[in-house]
């Protein structure tokens, strides 16, 4: 047993203190809550951190921290882990999966092994056994754990071998789950989830279907599906998602929840009737996405201090901007997670749902039954609500509905597309708001776009800046001693990017608008007065981010100019 020692240097034994008294103790929730996970445990039976997490008081990552600190054991986070393939040889697959372990790197003949139980005893003399080396044990939350190993071990037999038993098959079975066209289907799907996809298409064509994935924002070809197995292939999805199979003249929309690691991936399903069989685009919903700070999303300190004094706000309109895809519904997810759920009452309203969040109240649209996002926020403003988050605002009654609840004491959050923050308040006023309630309505709006980062392993720094700066005449304006390219790389597919990362605007709404706003809110004059008011563009954040190598200028002219 560990010893401290007390003042004449007697040796006394070290108090443990249970986690939750730790988690109190750290700030990280309160004794009521403390109290009431200890009856819930007590009614439900389970380990207290894991209600504690299922009740959304404290994270995994919480419970582990605390687990570290209680225990003398290093905790690491290895979400996104790329672990090289001669460290992963060491522990099998099987080994790493049943124990819930992954080795992380060696030095000399110490191997470095994360493990989901740092106290799994048993687990460490297999992996010491297995691996012929000394371990240095390293506690990681269980969830990372699992996700890395589905993401860093090769399967048993590869997408291209499990085709090639398909075809020799007899059967092509898409509700045995033992068979090799489940199997296939399976590949696919976590080989997408491995790669960071955030959507996948299955396109059907003439000749073949072809499987393609969206990384990073772009489309690249994945693997060529034969044509003889394309319909049993797509009937294997459609089956997953709950739809139809005989039905292939209609579009159809479904989920699917695919086990992955210690959890679920929600993917999106829609399919679509064409002249080769029907396309499905599968999009996933990484809840991973949005266990994220502010802090975490890439804001700038001044974006970030301004947001924050956006969101403290006890009332008004907070909208986000953007194309599909530019990673709002993460944004306003983040924001929202910001706020005290034990004291204020919080509502969603969205099309679809995309992450289920703790101790929110979260609606899903349904204009089939008359329940659109104008209907759905007259009832909800009638449940008592102290923040609102609507999906979007897509007509002019749901946008005055929005100013109103905002102008009334609700803290709404929303996105609305346009092409840049100061565009909103010409598109509100466009779709019928009086333009006297903005000036009081609207705290702030965040502009933001997506941009592909370079790969941290082959990204190259040269000096001079970059030569499109140059040839578009920007040097004068942006300072740049130097610039980065990547030439691509094994661990980015040769690509040059890996991950993406977001870039922002945020304009804050105050008195200093008011006259601009009934005049007409003349977009040119908008950003005068942003700028004025301290607002930098989403192209002045990418070329900061750029000149640090987080991305590179040729991204940033992609997207931004």
């Amino acid at each position: 047993m560990t010893q401290d020692r007390d003042t004449q240097g007697a040796a006394r034994p070290k108090v443990s203190i249970p986690v939750g008294q730790r988690l109190v103790a750290a700030g990280l929730m309160t004794e009521s809550q403390l109290d009431l996970a200890l009856r819930e445990q007590k009614r439900s039976g389970g380990y207290l951190g894991q209600v504690l997490v299922a009740l959304g008081f404290v994270t995994e990552e919480d419970i582990t921290a605390c687990l570290a600190d209680e225990n003398g054991v290093e905790m690491v986070t290895i979400r996104d882990l790329e672990v090289p393939p001669h460290i992963l040889s060491l522990v099998t697959y099987e080994t790493a999966r049943q124990y819930k372990v992954i080795p992380l790197s060696r030095e000399r003949e110490v191997l470095t092994v994360a493990f989901a139980d740092a106290l799994d005893v048993v687990a460490q003399d297999v992996v010491e056994r297995e691996s012929s080396h000394t371990i240095k044990v390293v506690i990681a939350p269980e969830a990372q754990v699992l996700e890395a190993i589905e993401r860093n071990y090769s399967r048993s037999a590869s997408i291209n071998e499990t085709i090639e038993q398909v075809l020799n098959g007899d059967s092509m079975e898409v509700d045995d789950e033992t068979s090799p066209m489940v199997r296939l289907v399976d590949q696919i799907l976590a080989n997408a989830i491995k790669s960071k996809a955030t959507d996948i298409h299955l396109q059907p064509e003439e000749r073949n279907m072809r499987v393609r994935l969206r990384v990073d924002g772009m489309l690249s070809e994945e693997i060529i599906v034969p044509k003889a197995i394309q319909a049993a292939v797509l009937a294997r999805v459609k089956l997953m998602a709950s739809l139809d199979i005989t039905e292939k003249r209609a579009p159809q929309d479904g989920r699917i929840r695919f086990t992955f690691g210690s959890g679920f991936v929600d993917l999106r399903v829609s399919t679509l009737p064409t002249n080769h069989g029907e396309s499905i685009v599968m999009r996933v919903l990484d809840g991973g996405a949005v266990q994220l700070s502010l802090r975490d999303l890439g804001f700038s300190a001044a974006d970030l201090a301004r947001i924050e004094q956006a969101i403290s706000h006890p009332y008004g309109m907070i909208l986000v901007t953007g194309p599909t895809g530019s990673g709002k519904t993460t944004t306003l997810y983040t924001a929202l997670g910001t706020i005290d759920r034990d004291s204020r009452s919080i509502f969603t309203l969205e099309d679809p749902i995309e992450y289920t969040l703790p101790m929110v109240r979260q609606t899903q649209v349904q204009p089939e039954v008359g329940m659109d996002f104008a209907a759905g926020l007259r009832a909800l403003l009638r449940q008592d609500p102290d923040v609102i988050l609507v999906g979007e605002i897509r007509d002019g009654e749901t946008a005055e509905l929005a100013t109103r609840a905002a102008l009334t004491g609700h803290l709404v959050f929303s996105t609305l597309h346009t092409n840049s923050a100061v565009g909103v308040i010409p598109r509100l006023l466009d779709m019928g708001i009086d333009r006297y309630l903005l000036p009081s309505a609207m705290v702030a709006v965040v502009g933001q776009r997506l941009l592909r980062k370079l790969c941290r392993h082959c990204r190259q720094q040269h000096q001079g800046p970059d030569p499109m700066l140059v040839d578009a005449g920007l040097t004068g304006s942006v300072a740049m001693e130097s610039h980065w390219t990547a030439p691509g790389c094994e661990h980015c597919g040769n690509r040059g990017y890996s991950g993406r990362i977001a870039v922002y605007e945020v304009l804050l709404i105050d008195e200093s608008f008011h006259d601009a706003i009934l005049d007409g809110g003349v977009e040119a004059h908008m950003l005068e007065l942003a700028r004025a008011n301290g607002m930098t563009s989403m192209f002045e954040d990418g070329i900061v981010k750029a000149a640090a190598g987080e991305t590179s200028v040729t991204e940033v002219m992609r997207v931004l100019r």
